[in-house]
């Protein structure tokens, strides 16, 4: 199996962008399996490969440490399958930490967990929100600017409870496709001033939105979204995708970006890929 694998070139002369070393959390899926079903991806009746999704999770962080990322791996707990998809534990920018308060009972027990780890970690400005809130699966940092969805998982008032402890303005958004649960499904920062998504998982307030602070921004197709190819991770130069995203890695490499195929399909039997596995310390 290639589980790390170069997308298709392209003829064009792009610009020229810079990787910036990151610090990411990831947490292993040692206990990871499909019991439940709280998205339109999960299906209980069909079978998982835990020992595929380990392997498939080990080529993500070698393929992140391989292109200069430092990672911190948490410990999982028995009877928390999702846990591995540490974006949603929570946000961190800037020295500050908010853990998350999930929408789903089955999940409700990965905040105080995500919570003690960033705890035993140091981080002294540290809080548990208060309003439901899902962490990077809905609160995405482009810039000076947060990127917050609603509509399926974290609530209106989270976005608030994050522009006051974080500082920082945050745009409201508005997903309409359940398949599309979190902003991150739909969603990719490119760097610092760019990004990509699915305009089809926006409302369409949301999409003019999105047009208006972003007009130079990669714009993926049903195809790629379904695999969610716009599930992954950029450092300004290399994006970590999932390998099946083609069209969106042509796209990607076409504004010279690099984009880095990674083969996800057995955590996105949960609804996961990269993103969903990667927290970023800001």
């Amino acid at each position: 199996m290639t589980s790390v694998a170069t997308m298709p070139t392209s003829e064009s002369d792009p610009v020229r962008r810079q990787s910036t070393p990151r610090r990411f959390v990831m947490c292993r899926p040692d206990h990871f399996g499909v019991s439940y079903s709280i998205n339109p991806w999960m299906d209980p009746a069909r079978p998982v490969d835990r020992s595929l999704a380990l392997s498939q999770w080990e080529a993500l962080r070698v393929a992140f440490e391989r292109h200069g990322h430092r990672i911190e791996v948490v410990p999982g707990v028995p009877g928390l399958p999702d846990m591995v998809f540490a974006a949603n534990s929570g946000v961190v920018i800037g020295g500050r930490a908010m853990s998350a308060r999930f929408t789903h009972p089955e999940r409700a027990a990965e905040g105080p967990a995500y919570h003690e780890w960033f705890a035993r970690r140091g981080f002294r400005e540290l809080v548990a929100a208060t309003e439901v809130n899902e962490g990077e699966g809905d609160f995405l940092r482009v810039g000076r600017r947060i990127l917050a969805a609603t509509g399926f998982r974290s609530s209106p008032a989270a976005h608030r409870e994050v522009e006051r402890y974080f500082g920082r303005p945050v745009v409201s958004l508005e997903l309409v496709d359940p398949r599309f649960y979190h902003l991150d499904t739909a969603l990719m920062v490119l760097d610092e001033d760019n990004i990509a998504y699915f305009p089809e998982a926006f409302s369409a307030d949301s999409r003019d939105i999105l047009a208006a602070l972003y007009p130079d921004a990669v714009l993926a197709d049903d195809d790629d979204a379904m695999v969610l190819g716009l599930n992954g991770v950029s450092d300004g130069f290399n994006v970590f995708i999932a390998a099946r995203a083609h069209g969106l890695g042509e796209a990607l490499r076409a504004q010279g970006y690099n984009p880095v195929g990674i083969d996800m399909s057995e955590l996105l039997k949960a609804g996961g890929g990269v993103k969903c596995c990667t927290l970023e310390l800001h």
